[in-house]
C-alpha cells in the first residue's frame, strides 16, 4: 500500500512533526528568556559552610579575584562547576560549594583548611591530614604549628599518629613540638619542654601498648631523678629506657641508657620498682 494514501500515518507524521516544532519553539523561547538582563547575577555571597568554622584567613580581594573570571552569564545560565573550581584555588580555601538563589543571587559556600602542622618542604598540613599551599606566617600568627617531617605521602599517618599521641599524654601535660617518621617508618616526637620521644616501629608491643606502659610509670620514674629527662626510648618490649645526664650520682660521669622496671599490672607500684639502672633489656629498632 503506498504510504501517501495512510491517513493514519500522515496523521501521525504531521503530529510528531508539529510536536518537534513546538518544542523547537519553546526552547528558543526559553534561552531567549534565560538571556534577558532581568535575569543577570547581582550579587555573589560568601559564607563559611559550617557556622562552628568561621572564615578566618580568607579575604575580600582574594574573593573577588576569583569571582572576576568564571562568573559569567545570568542565573539560569551560569556554570556553576566553573564557579567552583575558581573559589577552590585561592589559598586558604579546601572546599568550595555553590548555588542558585533566586532571582539573582548566587550563594558560595567555604570550607576554610584548619591548619595543623608544617611540611618538610614549607607547605601546610590541615587536620584532616592534607596537604595545602598557604602563608605559614598566617598560620603562625593563630597557633603554633607542629613540624612533621615524613617520607611524600605520609602526611595523613603522621596527622592521625598525631591526634593519637595527643590523646595518650594528656595525662602528663605534654605538647608535640615536632612529630618525625623516617624511611624505615620509626616515629620519634619532640615536646615542648625538651623531652624527645623514641617511639620506633610497630613491633610485636604495639606503639600505643608500650606508650600507656610509659605514662603510668613514668611519673614515679621521674620523681626518682634529680633533673628532668632529656629522652626516653620506648624501643624495648619490656620497659623503657631514660636518659637524664648526672641525674642518678652527684658525680659527673658519662650518661647511660636507663631501664625503668614496671609493676605486673595491677600491682601497687613500689619505689624499688621504679629504680633505673644500665638497660640489658631487648631494644626493638
Amino acid at each position: 500500500m503506498n504510504p501517501w494514501h495512510d491517513v493514519r500515518l500522515l496523521n501521525a507524521t504531521a503530529n510528531a512533526l508539529m510536536a518537534l516544532a513546538m518544542c523547537a519553539l519553546l526552547s528558543a523561547g526559553i534561552w531567549w528568556l534565560a538571556q534577558r538582563p532581568a535575569f543577570a547575577l547581582q550579587t555573589v555571597r560568601v559564607e563559611a559552610i559550617s557556622p562552628q568554622q568561621p572564615l578566618m584567613h580568607i579575604t575580600a580581594p582574594l574573593l573577588r579575584s576569583a569571582a572576576s573570571g568564571p562568573i559569567r552569564g545570568t542565573f539560569f545560565t551560569v556554570d556553576l562547576e566553573a564557579v567552583r573550581e575558581s573559589f577552590e584555588t585561592v589559598p586558604w580555601v579546601r572546599r568550595a560549594q555553590v548555588r542558585r538563589i533566586w532571582p539573582n543571587t548566587l550563594l558560595v559556600g567555604i570550607e576554610e583548611h584548619r591548619p595543623l602542622a608544617i611540611w618538610g618542604d614549607g607547605r601546610l598540613v590541615n587536620r584532616e591530614g592534607e596537604l595545602f599551599v598557604a602563608n605559614p606566617e598566617e598560620a603562625e600568627a593563630d597557633q603554633t604549628l607542629v613540624a612533621f617531617s615524613g617520607p611524600p605521602g605520609s602526611e595523613a599517618d603522621m596527622t592521625r599518629r598525631w591526634r593519637e599521641l595527643n590523646e595518650q599524654l594528656a595525662p602528663l601535660n605534654l605538647t608535640i613540638e615536632s612529630l618525625t617518621l623516617s624511611p624505615r617508618h620509626a616515629w620519634t616526637a619532640r615536646f615542648d619542654n625538651g623531652l624527645t620521644l623514641v617511639l620506633g616501629r610497630e613491633q610485636d608491643v604495639s606503639i600505643a601498648s608500650r606508650i600507656e606502659r610509659w605514662v603510668s610509670v613514668y611519673p614515679l620514674a621521674q620523681a626518682r631523678l634529680s633533673r628532668d629527662a632529656v629522652s626516653v626510648d620506648l624501643r624495648y618490649p619490656n620497659g623503657f629506657a631514660v636518659r637524664a645526664p648526672g641525674a642518678l650520682d652527684q658525680t659527673p660521669r658519662k650518661p647511660a641508657a636507663m631501664r625503668a622496671v614496671t609493676a605486673p599490672k595491677g600491682a601497687t607500684p613500689r619505689a624499688t620498682n621504679a629504680t633505673l639502672r644500665p638497660s640489658t633489656a631487648r631494644r626493638t629498632p
